[in-house]
């Protein structure tokens, strides 16, 4: 399979701009990935707590539009990252403010088009039995999915690495608690670089779990940098998932080795618009 430009595949893709362009300020980064040749965009959680102020959410949304980009992809609020919180999913004892980051980022995602929404798990928490935290996991992710299917979105399931405390490390971890919930708008995110320095089999992960999955993330590993600086043929896992029958976006969310732009030089210009 040849995609443009030469490619192995022709899924388009995302910027993530959570991770991409964070040499500027969150509101100017879609109009830098637009004139870099990006035409759609996902983000994690744009605002410093779960219930930012309307102006904050005003702004957001309207940068996004202005800057005429699609965006595929949000994060409900995960808790504070720089700390190593990841998700309020699980967490018992903060789920109003899952609660009120899942309406603001439904009402952000009806003005803008958004149909799918990453739910971190979040990370063990001490003094707390995991099965109270997964319990409350399948409350809440039921309740979100109802919520989702109400505008015709999804919700992802992402296995994260680099956190000992967070529960879901394989693309089998995920599968499980998709399993026990049983909603169809509930579905895997595979972020080849997270399952990939998790040791997961990526040629296994693809042939097994392509049907349930929702969205791709890439970065290479190790470094999690561009493509190109690390170990794994990215294009070659992602016309495998193609060919398994994949064919939404392809999230790109690396850290890049430079300025971002610099970083970009694996991706040909008119591959990055949709």
């Amino acid at each position: 399979m040849t995609g443009p430009a030469g490619g192995r595949h022709s899924l388009p893709y995302t910027a993530n701009l959570s991770i991409l362009f964070t040499e500027l300020p969150l509101l100017e980064r879609a109009p830098a990935a637009r004139a870099a040749g990006f035409t759609a965009v996902e983000f994690w959680w744009p605002f410093d707590a779960a219930d930012p102020r309307p102006v904050e959410v005003e702004r957001f949304v309207r940068s996004i539009e202005q800057a005429g980009v699609q965006l595929t992809g949000l994060n409900f609020f995960a808790g504070d990252m720089a700390a190593g919180e990841r998700g309020l999913v699980s967490w018992v004892g903060r789920e109003a403010e899952f609660a009120v980051s899942l309406t603001i980022a439904l009402g952000i995602a009806e003005r803008l088009g958004c149909r799918s929404f990453n739910a971190l798990y979040g990370n063990r928490i001490e003094g707390v039995e995991p099965s109270e935290q997964d319990e409350l996991a399948l409350v809440q992710l039921g309740t979100a999915a109802e919520a989702a299917a109400g505008i015709g979105a999804q919700l992802v399931l992402e296995p994260l690495s680099g956190m000992p405390s967070h529960p879901l490390k394989t693309a089998a971890d995920a599968v499980a608690v998709l399993d026990k919930l049983g909603r169809d708008n509930v579905r895997l995110l595979v972020d080849l670089y997270h399952l990939a320095v998790n040791g997961d089999d990526l040629d296994a992960v693809i042939a097994e779990h392509t049907p349930r999955t929702g969205h791709v993330q890439i970065a290479d590993a190790p470094g999690r940098h561009q493509p190109g600086t690390g170990e794994l043929d990215l294009e070659g896992y992602l016309e495998k998932l193609q060919a398994a029958g994949y064919d939404g976006h392809v999230g790109i969310e690396y850290k890049p080795d430079g300025p971002t732009v610099e970083s970009l030089a694996w991706l040909p210009v008119e591959r990055r618009g949709n």
